[in-house]
């Protein structure tokens, strides 16, 4: 392995990190807001059962 590589893994790492940390809160977001006030009841009691189980308050 060379340094050229090393130091362009660390770059992108770095990047790679940041895009996981803004996808995974969207994904959080949209989970908890969006399917959350569904009107489709299965999507609603799913997203409700999720909130009680990570401790959420949701009432």
């Amino acid at each position: 392995m060379n340094t050229a590589s090393v130091s362009l893994g660390a770059s992108v790492s770095s990047q790679s990190r940041f895009m996981q940390l803004v996808l995974s809160a969207f994904l959080g977001i949209f989970v908890i807001g969006v399917v959350g006030f569904s009107h489709i009841d299965a999507v609603h009691n799913a997203a409700h059962d999720y909130r009680h189980s990570m401790a959420f308050p949701c009432h």
